[in-house]
């Protein structure tokens, strides 16, 4: 009985998991729920094989112990034969969204969810054309209309009787709005303040712009990932990382911090470009910015730089940046952004500025979804951070640390180092962050 409770905690204990998609997040959530089913398939096949020979089972007979309690705890008596591999759940859970023709907005729970613990995975930035009930053709949301969505979704959650409710936004919402200087509003606190009302228990996103955020909240947690592995596992495959005339630029004094991780795990010189700024006007456009005057402070002539930043918005501030670089004799630029709003007419102003040699490549992450519009884009290259969210989602349902994933400093620096010895050697897939592995 002790073994086949332990089965029943460390194997069965995933059918109390949901993952909910938000309006638009339906491609990203998949993708993470099928990362989600293949390691908890592999979890399981390693188990069993441990177990069978720990205490002189079978495999076949730790399945059946395992379909067994799978059935006790199953709503429903089972019908059908005893399966002869195990049966990984679905973990998807089912949401009628809907938008009235006055601008509200209202979710439906579809499935049962009483007792999960359930997961929302929400790309709050997405701006393509998404299906909703109450219209006949996709339509443009803005990032109010999905809070709206993601509020309602929440209190459907709780009042349909969940365990508990975690936001898994790759992007936080008004992010930026994180300190004030005059009579304005704290929203990037304020959010998390009304999750916290609704009774969210956490949040997890990826590179926050301020961790301060984390500072107004009284009980919610903030779990905050880093997109930097999967990020230099695309660089990898564009560059030599043991190039001698690699430098990484820091593209203003708020970017100090990322840039300089880069350059000492990659044991290159970092440099850094200091902005005058006039905030007096606002930036509108990659062509309309409040950057009065930008200075170098440090060597980029005839050199590969590599520029990390947690965001591109409109654009306008990088651009200027780069182009500036290449002014003073930069080789190749390639910039590295976690966070790929490209707002506005940013997309084509970036064309624009490949076509004029202004920069080599931009590598950002999946987290906000674009379309063919961007993905095509000879200049862009996509990372997948989906198994990332995949990872933590399983650790913290199981109740287990999600530290290395969190600092993800030993993974990079391995990968790093080994590709230094030897620049011939194959590009790891994401799979190699893998606190399990060993």
């Amino acid at each position: 009985m002790a073994l086949l409770y332990g089965l029943r905690m460390s194997i069965i204990k995933p059918h109390k998991l949901g993952v909910i998609a938000g309006p638009g997040s339906e491609y990203f959530t998949s993708k993470v729920v099928k990362h989600l089913r293949r390691l908890y398939l592999e979890r399981y096949e390693k188990l069993s094989a441990s177990m069978a020979k720990r205490h002189g089972m079978s495999e076949e007979e730790i399945l059946k112990a395992v379909t067994f309690l799978d059935d006790l705890n199953n709503k429903k008596i089972p019908r059908s034969k005893c399966p002869a591999s195990f049966q990984c759940p679905d973990f998807s859970i089912r949401v009628k969204y809907t938008r009235f023709a006055n601008g509200e907005e209202k979710a439906e729970i579809l499935d049962a969810v009483r007792g999960l613990r359930v997961f929302i995975v929400y790309d709050l930035s997405n701006m393509e054309p998404v299906k909703v009930a109450g219209s006949d053709e996709p339509i443009h949301l803005s990032v109010n209309d999905h809070l709206m969505f993601l509020l309602t979704t929440i209190n459907a959650i709780q009042l349909a009787g969940a365990e508990s409710v975690t936001l898994v936004l790759p992007t936080y919402p008004y992010a930026r709005q994180h300190k004030k200087s005059g009579r304005e509003a704290l929203t990037a606190a304020m959010f998390g303040r009304i999750c916290e009302m609704l009774g969210v228990e956490r949040i997890i996103t990826l590179d926050i712009h301020s961790r301060e955020i984390e500072n107004s909240f009284s009980n919610l947690h903030l779990e905050n990932l880093h997109g930097s592995y999967q990020t230099l596992i695309a660089l990898h495959k564009l560059i030599d990382f043991s190039d001698p005339d690699l430098v990484v630029v820091a593209p203003d004094t708020g970017a100090i911090s990322r840039n300089k991780f880069y350059a000492q795990s990659l044991h290159r010189p970092l440099a850094m470009l200091y902005k005058e700024r006039d905030y007096s006007i606002v930036s509108k456009d990659a062509k309309h910015s409040n950057i009065k005057s930008i200075n170098l402070l440090g060597d980029v002539h005839g050199k590969t730089v590599l520029i990390a930043d947690d965001m591109i918005a409109t654009g306008g501030t990088m651009i200027l940046a780069m182009r500036e670089l290449m002014n003073l004799g930069a080789k190749k630029i390639i910039c590295m952004v976690s966070l790929p709003m490209f707002n506005g007419n940013a997309v084509e102003a970036f064309d624009a500025a490949y076509k004029e040699g202004v920069f080599f490549r931009i590598i950002g992450t999946n987290a906000v979804y674009h379309g063919h519009d961007l993905l095509d884009k000879e200049w862009y290259v996509q990372a997948d951070i989906t198994e990332l969210f995949a990872r933590v989602i399983s650790r913290l349902h199981h109740g287990r640390s999600i530290s290395p994933l969190l600092d993800n400093r030993k993974f990079i620096q391995i990968l790093i180092d080994n590709s230094q010895a030897n620049p011939q050697a194959r590009v790891p897939g994401a799979s190699a962050m893998d606190p399990d592995r060993d």
